[in-house]
């Protein structure tokens, strides 16, 4: 029996024989940050809604289904050794070890993050943390990428990326919590390291097919899967940020006003600036900033005022918008931005971070005490959120690349990413799962003039082929393209 009773206010009293101490949880923190959980939940296949609906209809239904195989592979991992190597009490500076193999012992005894919770809530609401991570960096796969070894890759990226950054950044051993870092809710965890390892994949798996010519420059194929995938995103902030004070308290109020406030003025922000270009409002441009400024205020939330919160979201809709040049002076191939708005938002809320936390707003919740950054004249706050700042940029990025060729050179070549290039003009969705995310997903607009009718035929549609049969035929799929594109060619010349 798990030795706990409620005292007169029906919070739960949790005895520890070993030392003769009475832990109370207090149930609205507990109900919180359970809420909290599912709000977070929900952001998974925000994301994958999002990224679906940046990419072309014949690839839209994959980036879906990889935002709920992450959430599942993660959810594995963090129950076999996710949890433990992150956020054990007697691991390293760098990563924990293996105290909590199995999620054993952690059920009613204090968690790690906040004594007035137990261990087992806090456990659930950080796997919401580590599985949206992945889905954030694996976005750099669309179009281009076989579905199975992105599975496996999942897996080990969590255990030797993203657990030990979430332990230097949050565990009490960690070696940047002991320096003084400031990272409310994931500013480096979460988006510094899925950018950067977004940029790795991209550099990886190489160009799309078609890059740099007409037959990429298309535009998003559903802008009300990209709405829809903010509205989850945003929705779900509340609980990342907000649930990160672990309890019902001022600090979480204050964290949800300025997650709310960076979105707002990141999302006008952006969209003003494509305004400039193309005098038009952009849904896209609106989104694309909301998200960034949400990313940027994540390791701030708790630790800066409102107005502060605007400077926050304009400067992550200006730097994270003029970042998405950066594909194009460097010549990788990052079709969704995600090092544009999550590795360099999250450089953008460390550094304000480490120039506007305050001590006062830390201290909303009665018992978090902090030097505060620039504006309390703590100085050196804002090297200790470069230093942060570099050392997840380089990690992720060293071992990302290293776990990607490890995987290329596996035996039998069954966890190479890339896919070939039959797939990738016909669409992972149909090659890679024989599923689509809409009744007809069109190709003619990718293998050129006469195309439908080698698609059809390729695909037995009785009202193309004549009833004949289904055969495959993306040889003359390639050999029509080839003659369109020297077609377009000798039209152009």
């Amino acid at each position: 029996m798990v030795n706990i009773t409620y005292d007169a206010s029906n919070d739960i009293n949790w005895y520890d024989p070993s030392t003769g101490m009475t832990s109370v949880y207090n149930l609205g923190d507990i109900a919180w940050v359970l809420a909290s959980t599912a709000l977070v939940m929900i952001m998974i296949p925000g994301v994958g809604f999002f990224y679906s609906g940046l990419l072309r209809r014949k690839n839209a239904l994959s980036m879906i289904y990889l935002s709920m195989v992450s959430l599942a592979v993660v959810s594995f991992q963090w129950f076999f050794w996710g949890f433990s190597l992150a956020f054990s009490e007697t691991g390293s500076a760098y990563i924990g070890d293996l105290r909590y193999f199995g999620l054993k012992g952690v059920l009613e005894k204090p968690s790690i993050g906040s004594t007035r919770i137990p261990s087992i809530a806090f456990c659930v609401f950080q796997l919401m943390f580590a599985a949206i991570t992945p889905i954030l960096a694996v976005g750099a796969v669309a179009e281009r990428s076989r579905l199975g070894p992105v599975a496996v890759f999942i897996f080990i990226w969590s255990t030797i990326v993203y657990d030990p950054i979430a332990c230097w950044t949050w565990n009490a051993n960690g070696w940047s919590f002991v320096m003084g870092g400031l990272d409310f809710a994931g500013g480096t965890p979460v988006h510094i390291s899925s950018g950067t390892a977004a940029l790795a994949i991209s550099i990886y798996l190489g160009k799309r097919r078609g890059y740099g010519t007409e037959r990429l420059a298309y535009k998003p194929h559903n802008t009300s899967y990209v709405i829809l995938g903010t509205v989850f995103l945003w929705f779900g902030w509340f609980g990342f940020n907000g649930g990160s004070a672990l309890s019902a308290n001022l600090r979480a109020v204050q964290a949800c006003i300025v997650t709310n406030l960076a979105a707002s003025v990141g999302g006008l922000t952006w969209m003003l600036w494509d305004y400039r270009l193309e005098r038009k409002w952009s849904a896209v441009g609106f989104c694309s900033g909301a998200i960034s400024g949400l990313v940027a205020i994540t390791p701030g939330s708790g630790y800066v005022g409102s107005p502060a919160a605007v400077l926050f979201g304009f400067m992550a809709g200006t730097v994270c918008n003029f970042a998405t040049q950066l594909k194009f002076l460097f010549g990788y191939d990052d079709c969704l931005d995600i090092f544009a708005s999550h590795a360099i938002g999250g450089v953008v809320g460390n550094i304000l971070t480490g120039l506007f936390a305050q001590a006062s707003v830390a201290g909303f919740d009665g018992l978090t005490e902090i030097p505060g950054g620039w504006l309390d004249h703590h100085w050196v706050q804002l090297g200790y959120q470069i230093a942060d700042s570099c050392a997840g940029l380089g990690y992720s990025f060293v071992m990302t690349t290293i776990i990607l060729w490890l995987m290329h050179y596996f035996p039998g070549g069954f966890l190479r990413l890339r896919c070939d290039e039959e797939t990738e003009i016909l669409g992972v969705d149909d090659a890679e799962m024989g599923e689509f995310a809409y009744d007809y997903v069109g190709l003619e607009a990718e293998i050129g003039p006469g195309g439908q009718r080698v698609y059809a035929e390729a695909h037995g549609d009785n009202a193309a082929s004549g009833g004949r049969e289904p055969r495959h035929s993306m040889t003359h799929v390639r050999k029509t393209e080839a003659s369109s594109e020297g077609s377009v060619g000798e039209k152009r010349a």
